[in-house]
């Protein structure tokens, strides 16, 4: 296994992915691969300083240290969701693509099967699938939600860097497996709804619906291609490659 070596992890999680036929899911793919390679682009993340996996309905994206943040956070304020409302708005509501995002940062490493390992990947990939962060995108009328975890807020929001507004960030919990986890929503939190209540749990959380999750047994995370950049080393196709 390489040294863990410090990264901005960002994801993306297609909502509802699961109740799609193949057609559907496979037109979702591409769009979502536009949107993630225009995303990157306008923040000036070249193909060299970010490593890619694949998830079917997410994708996850290490990006190098060196990039910039706030540029990247801003983009994620602006440009995703007008890329989204872009491709969405010519679709009949039920085509309609909507997306979780996460952005956060920490320590991961590559073991000999290429797969991504590390308690700060996990972590990021459970506030991407927190019941919190599903309900405040049912709730939305907008194309995405966005959830930064605690450490971007501290380091990053808090600031307020050109483009990015603290008061628009709001401190959630979300439960995972450690415990109780700290982590800023972008816009207003869903609404609290009566036990029981219709529309309390994301259609794709629903009994009996197909369910596609981000994590992988074991917590860990496999590697479609890659860079080389320090010690890890992959072998990745340029980002127009749909793999």
């Amino acid at each position: 296994m390489t040294d863990p070596v410090y990264r901005t992890i960002l994801l993306f999680d297609i909502e509802q992915f699961g109740s799609r036929d193949d057609v559907e899911q496979a037109y979702l793919r591409r769009v979502l691969y536009d949107v993630v390679d225009a995303t990157l682009a306008a923040a000036d993340v070249d193909e060299t300083a970010s490593l890619r996996a694949d998830r079917g309905d997410s994708v996850m994206e290490l990006i190098d240290a060196r990039v910039s943040v706030p540029a990247l956070l801003k983009t994620l304020l602006t440009e995703t969701p007008s890329q989204l409302h872009s491709k969405n708005r010519l679709l009949a509501s039920s085509a309609r693509m909507r997306l979780r995002i996460v952005l956060s940062s920490g320590y991961v490493a590559v073991d000999e099967l290429d797969g991504w390992v590390g308690s700060d990947l996990n972590h990021a990939v459970r506030l991407l699938n927190a019941d919190v962060l599903r309900a405040a995108l049912e709730q939305r009328d907008g194309d995405c939600v966005l959830c930064v975890s605690d450490g971007v807020h501290s380091g990053v929001v808090r600031h307020g860097p050109l483009g990015v507004r603290p008061g628009d960030f709001h401190r959630i919990t979300v439960d995972t497996k450690e415990g109780p986890s700290v982590a800023w929503l972008h816009g207003a939190p869903a609404r609290a709804a009566a036990p029981g209540a219709p529309g309390t749990r994301s259609p794709d959380a629903t009994a009996g619906a197909p369910v596609s999750h981000t994590s992988v047994a074991g917590d860990q995370y496999g590697v479609t291609g890659g860079f080389v950049n320090g010690d890890l080393r992959f072998d990745r196709p340029g980002r127009g490659d749909r793999g």
